[in-house]
């Protein structure tokens, strides 16, 4: 499998939904992005959204999470490792550790000899942006005007998110650019309306380690989206693993899949930096209720070696 890496930068920031209007988290999953990416194809054709989702089903297209980049400094998830250290003594570096989501991709090295300083990482990680809210107004019938808060996450000059497609052949890869251009200008996350989700996309060269991790066989893989097994794959990836699991829930946005608004059902997938002995393909779920179509959560794993 072939691989490239996309800047994505957002010039008014982005709203990524965090439990309530007024905060606003800075990354979103492969399985949002996916979901973002159908609308889109949708809006062409349908026969676009069935040669999307038929790629990505049988391997031939992957997607990581959006991941974060700070001028050249491109991140990865921290990997869900026990990583013995000389300063595991120092209490201080513990909660840096702890605080610590994201490493940066050329310090992976580091990170798995234990020797990468969280304290210096954790502060220079700082200089992503910052959260920030925003005033509106919403007007209910014809006097009463409320007004209200929107938390919304603010890039600094060269930063923001990238990700990392993984592609069987330029055809296949020529058909998600022309996808994830059209979705620079609709935006992704909420409150698009705004100006919110709109970015700028940038194709850029992966650091030369990581790039060799994604394509490297090993003991022990790291996983750089969210993802699940499919069905019979489950007892043989859990097998020595180290995860975390999070709940994917939401609304569907689709005018066609039901007169009134529906939550999809929720899927429990391992969280990107989830670590398995064992890789396995995943799948795109069904995650449809009582609608009139299909609605797929993408829960495929882009699987990078972290051997200690």
């Amino acid at each position: 499998m072939n691989y490239k890496a996309y800047r994505l930068y957002f010039p008014v920031g982005i709203h990524i939904g965090r439990g309530t209007l007024e905060e606003s988290g800075f990354s979103f999953g492969a399985d949002t992005l996916f979901s973002a990416l159908c609308i889109e194809a949708r809006r062409r054709n349908k026969d676009d959204l069935e040669k999307l989702v038929s790629f990505v089903r049988d391997g031939q297209l992957l997607l990581s999470d959006a991941l974060p980049y700070i001028g050249e400094h491109y991140y990865v998830p921290k990997p869900m490792l026990h990583i013995p250290s000389e300063r595991d003594g120092i209490s201080t570096e513990k909660k840096a550790f702890k605080k610590l989501d994201y490493i940066p991709a050329d310090k992976l090295e580091r990170f798995l000899s234990g020797q990468l300083d969280a304290g210096r990482e954790l502060n220079y990680f700082r200089n992503l942006g910052k959260e920030v809210s925003k005033t509106g107004a919403s007007v209910r019938g014809e006097e009463q005007t409320v007004p209200y808060r929107v938390g919304m996450f603010q890039f600094s000059d060269h930063a923001g998110l990238y990700v990392i497609v993984g592609y069987e052949g330029e055809q296949i890869l020529n058909f998600l650019e022309e996808l994830l251009t059209a979705l620079s200008y609709s935006g992704i996350g909420g409150k698009r309306s705004s100006g919110m989700g709109r970015f700028e996309l940038f194709p850029c060269r992966l650091h030369e380690k990581l790039e060799r991790r994604l394509t490297a066989d090993g003991n022990r893989y790291m996983t750089l989206s969210v993802s699940l097994p499919a069905d019979g794959e489950l007892e043989a990836a859990v097998c020595g693993a180290t995860y975390l699991l999070v709940k994917r829930s939401g609304f569907v946005a689709s005018e066609e899949y039901a007169d009134s608004l529906l939550r999809k059902r929720d899927l429990y997938v391992f969280r990107a930096g989830s670590c398995f002995a064992h890789t396995f393909q995943g799948d795109i779920f069904d995650v449809s209720s009582q609608g009139l179509h299909p609605v797929y959560r993408y829960a495929k794993p882009m699987f990078m070696e972290v051997d200690v």
